[in-house]
């Protein structure tokens, strides 16, 4: 279920520009918001898998770290 959030006191300058940003790309302020804030979210879900990918390649490898063996387990775990 999606939730609420309330952000008090925008700088009328931060607001002006959120909202120019909306309407240059055609949709409204919430939309706009809301793709905004959903980028540093997936990016965090990156960010972990990216450290699990590297834990297990490290334990696979037993200490002596291969670069491209770390690469490869990162272009695998992205597409998966």
């Amino acid at each position: 279920m999606a939730k609420v959030i309330h952000i008090r006191d925008v700088p009328d300058a931060v607001h002006a520009a959120l909202t120019h940003a909306a309407q240059s790309q055609g949709v409204s302020l919430t939309r706009y918001v809301q793709r905004e804030l959903k980028r540093p979210a997936e990016r965090e879900h990156l960010v972990r898998h990216n450290v699990e990918v590297i834990r297990r390649t490290q334990e696979q490898v037993r200490g002596g770290l291969d670069r491209e063996a770390i690469l490869k387990e990162l272009h695998d775990g992205r597409t998966e």
